[in-house]
C-alpha cells in the first residue's frame, strides 16, 4: 500500500527535501525586465563567447550547476546525481553538461515543465533514502528554441501577437536530505491533456487546461485551498494562458485570482516585445531560483505552489500535423 501519495496524483514527502541552494542565469533581455534584480547572473550578450547558440546553453546550464554546488558549500563529489533536461533535441544542453560534471546522471524532458519535473524527481529520491544530496538543473535559449521549433532568426519571420518569447537562461538547485532552508513538501504529477490545439505560436492556450487540472487536482488531493498559499504561480502559460487558465479553475468554485500569477508574465513587461510573456524551460526556473526562493527566505511567502507547464510537441509531430499534448507538474514550496 502506498504510504506517501494522497489521492490520485500527489506525493506527500515523510521527510520534506531541502532547498540547500540555487542559482540563477539569465540574458540580457531577461535582466532588464521587472525581475533582473534578484537573478544571480546576467549575461551581456546571448552568446556567451561561444562558437552557437546551442553552446551558449549548455554554458549556461554547466555555470548554474557548478554555482549551484559551490552555493551549497559541497563538493562535486559530494552531489549524488544530477537530475536535468532542456528543449534541445536528445536534452544535450543537459548532456553535455552531465559530461562536464562528471555526476551519475538522469536526463529528462518535459518542456517546460522539466523544472517541476526534475524537482519531484529529486525529491523522490532523497525522501526514499536512495541520496543525500542531488542537483536538478534546466535550461532554454531564444535563439535556440526558435531555430529549433519554429523559423531560424535569420528569416525575420514576423511573430503573431499570441506567441511567447522563450527566456534565455538556466536555473539550478541542490536537494539535500538535511540542513536548513526551504522545503519541497508536496508534488502533484500531471496528466496529459490534449483539447485539439495545433498553433505552435500560441502554448498558451494549448498549455492552460493541464495547468487548470492539476492545480485543482492538487487541491483536491490535499485539501488545500487558494487560501493556504501565499503564491500559485504557472510555468510559462503567459497572458492568454493564465487568463483561460484561471477562468477554468474559477468555473470549478476555487478562487485563485487574490494569489495567482504566472512566470511567463512576471519576467517580461509588455514594453519590451515579447507579445504573450515568457516561455522556456528557464522561465519557470530563473523565476523560482532568482525572485520566488528569495522573497520567501525573507519571510515575503512562506508556502508557494509552483506550477510548471509544458508543451509536449516536437518538430515531427507538427509537422505531420499533430495536435499539441500539454502536461503541468505542481510542486509546494514550504519555508516553514
Amino acid at each position: 500500500m502506498s504510504i506517501k501519495k494522497l489521492g490520485e496524483q500527489t506525493l506527500k514527502y515523510k521527510k520534506p527535501p531541502i532547498i540547500n541552494s540555487y542559482y540563477s542565469i539569465v540574458g540580457p533581455k531577461e535582466g532588464k525586465g521587472p525581475l533582473g534584480k534578484y537573478f544571480d547572473m546576467v549575461l551581456d550578450d546571448d552568446l556567451i563567447g561561444q562558437k552557437s547558440w546551442e553552446k551558449a546553453e549548455r554554458k549556461m546550464m554547466f555555470d548554474a550547476s557548478i554555482n549551484a554546488i559551490k552555493k551549497s558549500k559541497f563538493k562535486v563529489t559530494d552531489i549524488d546525481f544530477f537530475i536535468a533536461g532542456d528543449l534541445l533535441n536528445q536534452i544535450i544542453s543537459s548532456s553535455f553538461a552531465a559530461k562536464d560534471l562528471q555526476i551519475p546522471f538522469l536526463g529528462i524532458y518535459g518542456a517546460c515543465s522539466t523544472f517541476c519535473q526534475g524537482l519531484i524527481f529529486g525529491s523522490v529520491l532523497i525522501d526514499g533514502g536512495f541520496a543525500n544530496n542531488v542537483l536538478v538543473a534546466t535550461s532554454s535559449h531564444f535563439c535556440t528554441a526558435e531555430r529549433q521549433y519554429r523559423y531560424p532568426l535569420e528569416l525575420g519571420n514576423q511573430r503573431p501577437p499570441t506567441s511567447q518569447w522563450t527566456v534565455t537562461g538556466s536555473g539550478a538547485v541542490v536537494l539535500s536530505n538535511s540542513g536548513k532552508g526551504l522545503k519541497v513538501t508536496y508534488s502533484t504529477l500531471g496528466k496529459i491533456l490534449d483539447f485539439g490545439l495545433k498553433d505552435p505560436n500560441d502554448m498558451g492556450s494549448a498549455m492552460a487546461p493541464a495547468a487548470a487540472h492539476t492545480i485543482i487536482q492538487h487541491f483536491k488531493d490535499t485539501g488545500f485551498t487558494p487560501k493556504d498559499y501565499d503564491l500559485i504561480v504557472t510555468g510559462d502559460l503567459g497572458v492568454i494562458g493564465k487568463d483561460i487558465a484561471s477562468e477554468i479553475i474559477s468555473n470549478q468554485e476555487y478562487d485563485i485570482s487574490n494569489v495567482f500569477s504566472d512566470c511567463g508574465t512576471m519576467i517580461f513587461t509588455p514594453s519590451q516585445d515579447t507579445h504573450s510573456g515568457g516561455s522556456g524551460c528557464a522561465c519557470s526556473a530563473v523565476v523560482s531560483c532568482g525572485y520566488i526562493f528569495r522573497e520567501m527566505e525573507k519571510g515575503i511567502f512562506t508556502r508557494v505552489l509552483i506550477v510548471a507547464t509544458g508543451a509536449m510537441l516536437s518538430k515531427a509531430s507538427y509537422l505531420q500535423g499533430e495536435s499539441i499534448p500539454c502536461i503541468a507538474n505542481a510542486v509546494t514550496i514550504e519555508s516553514k
